[in-house]
């Protein structure tokens, strides 16, 4: 899967499966920007994908800010003329019984996991338009398939990922723009480091592969569907979960 020549934009890249994706699309010869709000850390991202002879740009991003993302935008196409590649990888969660959440939750998980997408791809696909070529990859959730014993109101932002994302695919097929989405099943990450151990566990038993995903695992279908490998592939679901998820 070479992408030599290719500009890609990957939010929340500064840890976990960002991270691994803005690496694994670095490896394969794209030119990665990475966009964070944790500044320290996505510096350090893409200064260790330089190192290694590739190349890499830290932008600082917040996916809930019209105005971050503008800026974010402006600096993307100076820097590189244009955009190829769009895969939105921020997100956030908590687990909480649903009773217990407060409006404020909600809308910081409805900012975040729904609208920053929505906001990022926005701000991305009039380009791509014009130029008759792009992928835009999401990373949802197999919560939003499923559902998830206590993340409702984040079951429902990642299913709304999906929904769009099948959407977009329908709308921008013509222009020969491929949209597709990467639901990942429980997975070892920053975020889930904050999840009792118990509720970790549990994961991991329901899990047949009996282990969390690896970053890494997700970026790799991150990649193909960011690759001329999936040139015919629009409007899809991958789940990559160890079989905790086998939805039709």
């Amino acid at each position: 899967m070479k992408l030599e020549g290719k500009t890609a934009v990957v939010t929340g890249a500064a840890s976990g499966i960002g991270r691994a994706t803005a690496e694994a699309l670095a490896r394969a010869g794209a030119h990665v920007l990475l966009g964070d709000v944790n500044a320290q850390a996505g510096e350090a991202a893409a200064a260790a994908i330089r190192a290694r002879g590739q190349g890499a740009q830290f932008l600082c991003l917040d996916v809930t800010d019209g105005a971050s993302i503008e800026a974010f935008r402006r600096e993307a196409i100076a820097r590189r003329s244009h955009v190829d590649i769009v895969v939105n990888v921020a997100g956030w969660g908590k687990t909480e019984p649903f009773v217990k959440n407060t409006p404020e939750l909600w809308n910081k998980l409805i900012d975040l996991n729904l609208l920053g997408p929505i906001r990022v791809t926005r701000a991305f696909v009039e380009p791509m338009i014009e130029r008759q070529a792009g992928k835009i990859v999401s990373v949802a959730s197999d919560a939003g398939r499923v559902g998830s014993l206590g993340e409702t109101v984040y079951s429902g932002t990642k299913g709304g990922v999906i929904a769009f994302s099948k959407g977009l695919a329908r709308e921008l097929a013509r222009y020969n723009i491929n949209v597709n989405c990467v639901c990942p099943g429980p997975t070892d990450t920053p975020l889930m480091a904050a999840v009792p151990d118990k509720i970790r566990e549990a994961f991991e038993r329901a899990t047949p592969m009996r282990r969390l995903a690896r970053p890494a695992e997700i970026a790799d279908a991150i990649l193909f569907f960011a690759s001329p490998r999936a040139d015919f592939v629009t409007g899809q679901v991958l789940s990559v979960s160890g079989g905790l998820t086998m939805a039709g």
